[in-house]
């Protein structure tokens, strides 16, 4: 029980820190590069990259995290 609570606190920390960098790449490409019209596109693009990060931030905790 232990591990899993270990498991998921370290998934939410390490979610919130790919969300953030997520968030200022999509900030610097719409303050520096691209136009609005993107906008749908690439946010779904950066949401698809956070979603697999989380998968695999997932799977190697699960596989790899040492028992308590």
């Amino acid at each position: 029980m232990l591990r899993a609570l270990a498991i998921v606190i370290e998934v939410i920390i390490l979610a919130a820190i790919i969300f953030s960098l997520l968030w200022a790449v999509r900030l610097i490409l719409f303050d520096l590069v691209l136009k609005p019209k993107y906008k749908g596109i690439i946010t779904l693009l950066l949401a698809a990259v956070g979603a697999a990060s989380v998968i695999f931030f997932i799977s190697h905790l699960i596989s790899f995290y040492p028992a308590l």
